[in-house]
C-alpha cells in the first residue's frame, strides 16, 4: 500500500527535498489511519473479554497514532524553506518530532507496567473468544508490515523520526504477540500470568523509548557526524593530487539535507595560487554535489620542502600517537629569534583527552625540548569534532 501510494505522488519528481516530505506525508497518513484501526478493533475485543491487557495495548495504538500526527506535523515544518529568523531552514524539527515519538513511548511503557502490576495484584476474570486471536494477530502482523515500511523509508530519507515509528512498532508487535500467548495460556491452564508477561513487555518498551530518545536527541544536542559521512568527506580531499593534508574538518547538522562541511584543505605552499584555489574550489563542488551538503574549504599552504619541518613535525607527530590514534598536529611553523626559536603548531585531541591538554602539551613541549633547548612549543590546543 505505501509503495503504491509513494509511486503515485512522487511520479518523475526529482526533487530530493520534495520527494523527503512526501515520503513523510505518506508514511505519516498511512500510521495514522492503521493505528486508529487497531485500537477501535482492540478496544471493542478488549472490552468484551473484560481484558485489562488488550484494552491497555489499544490505547498503546491510539498513542502511536498521536505520535504519527507528531511526526507528519515534523515533515511539514521541516520541509518549510528557510526565511530571514531561520536561515539554515527548519530540519531540526524533525529531531524534535522524534523525541516527542520516543517520549511517547516511554510514557505508554510505564502506563502498561503500572497496569500489569495492577493485574498482579488484583488478577481478573478472562472471556476467551476466537475473535481475540484474530484481532491480535492481525495486529502483529500489521505492526510488523508498519516497522518494515517505516524502516524502509527511514533508510532512504535518512530519517531518525520514521526509524522511531519504526522501533516502536516492533515493540508494539512483541507486546501484542505476549498479550496473545498470555490469553492462549490463561484459557488452557486457568492461570493468570498475564500481568507478569505485561509487566515484561512494559520493560521492553521502556527500554526501546529510551534508545529512541537517545537516537533522536543527539543531532539537537551536538552528537558526532556519522563516521562513514567523515571518511567519505577526507577520501574525497584526499583523492585531489594538490592535497597533502586535512584539518579542523566540522560537520554542521541543521537537519536532514541540510548539512554544512567545513575543513582546511593542506596544499604545497610554492604552487601557482589561482591553481591551487581553483582545486580547492573543485574538492568543493565535489563534496556538495556527492554527498548532498554545503561545504566550505580553507586553503593552508604548507612549506614542503624545510628539512627541520620534517623533522619537528615526524618527533611530534610520533608523541602524538602514544597518546591517541586521533591525535595529530598541523599548522607547524618555526619563528626564529635571537635566544630562542618558537615552534608554533595546532595541537588536535579526542573529546576524552581534552581536559588532559595541558598534560599532553607538556609532554610535546619536553619532546621539543630535548630535540633542542632553544626551541620553546606555541601550542594552541583544539578538539576534534568528529570523532
Amino acid at each position: 500500500m505505501v509503495s503504491l501510494l509513494l509511486k503515485i505522488f512522487l511520479k518523475d519528481n526529482n526533487d530530493a527535498k520534495k520527494s523527503r516530505t512526501v515520503y513523510g506525508y505518506v508514511c505519516g497518513c498511512v500510521g495514522i489511519f492503521l493505528n486508529l484501526v487497531l485500537f477501535a478493533a482492540k478496544l471493542f475485543i478488549g472490552t468484551i473479554s473484560s481484558s485489562i491487557a488488550i484494552t491497555a495495548d489499544a490505547f498503546n495504538n491510539l498513542t502511536d497514532a498521536g505520535s504519527s500526527v507528531i511526526s507528519l506535523f515534523g515533515f511539514v515544518l521541516s520541509g518549510q524553506k528557510a526565511d530571514s529568523e531561520h536561515p539554515f531552514g527548519h530540519g531540526r524539527v524533525e529531531y524534535i518530532a522524534g523525541t516527542f515519538i520516543s517520549a511517547a513511548i516511554i510514557l505508554v511503557g510505564f502506563e502498561l507496567l503500572r497496569s500489569s502490576a495492577d493485574k498482579i495484584i488484583h488478577p481478573s476474570e478472562f472471556a476467551f473468544n476466537k475473535y481475540i486471536v484474530l484481532v491480535l494477530v492481525l495486529s502483529v502482523v500489521v505492526k510488523l508490515y508498519m516497522a518494515y515500511y517505516n524502516s524502509k523509508c527511514a533508510k532512504k530519507i535518512h530519517s531518525s523520526s520514521l526509524r522511531a515509528v519504526a522501533a516502536d512498532s516492533i515493540s508494539d508487535a512483541i507486546s501484542t504477540t505476549a498479550i496473545l500467548l498470555s490469553a492462549i495460556f490463561m484459557h488452557f491452564t486457568n492461570i493468570h500470568i498475564d500481568g507478569f508477561v505485561g509487566a515484561l513487555v512494559s520493560l521492553l518498551i521502556i527500554k526501546t523509548g529510551i534508545s529512541s530518545v537517545i537516537e533522536t536527541a543527539s543531532p539537537l544536542l551536538g552528537g558526532a557526524p556519522d563516521s562513514e559521512f567523515v571518511k567519505r568527506v577526507e577520501e574525497i580531499v584526499r583523492e585531489n593530487p594538490n592535497t597533502i593534508g586535512i584539518h579542523d574538518l566540522v560537520v554542521h547538522d541543521y537537519g536532514p539535507n541540510k548539512i554544512f562541511v567545513s575543513l582546511h584543505m593542506e596544499v604545497d605552499g610554492r604552487g601557482e595560487i589561482f591553481a591551487l584555489h581553483d582545486a580547492v574550489d573543485l574538492v568543493e563542488r565535489r563534496i556538495s554535489e556527492e554527498l548532498g551538503c554545503e561545504a566550505v574549504i580553507h586553503m593552508d599552504p604548507i612549506d614542503v620542502d624545510n628539512p627541520v619541518l620534517k623533522e619537528i613535525h615526524a618527533l611530534l607527530s610520533e608523541e602524538c600517537k602514544k597518546i591517541s590514534e586521533k591525535a595529530n598536529i598541523h599548522d607547524l611553523r618555526i619563528v626564529t629569534g635571537p635566544t630562542h626559536t618558537n615552534i608554533i603548531f595546532d595541537l588536535i585531541l579526542p573529546p576524552e583527552k581534552f581536559s588532559k591538554k595541558e598534560e599532553v602539551c607538556a609532554i610535546l613541549r619536553e619532546a621539543l625540548s630535548s630535540m633542542n633547548e632553544n626551541y620553546f612549543a606555541v601550542i594552541t590546543a583544539e578538539i576534534s569534532y568528529c570523532g
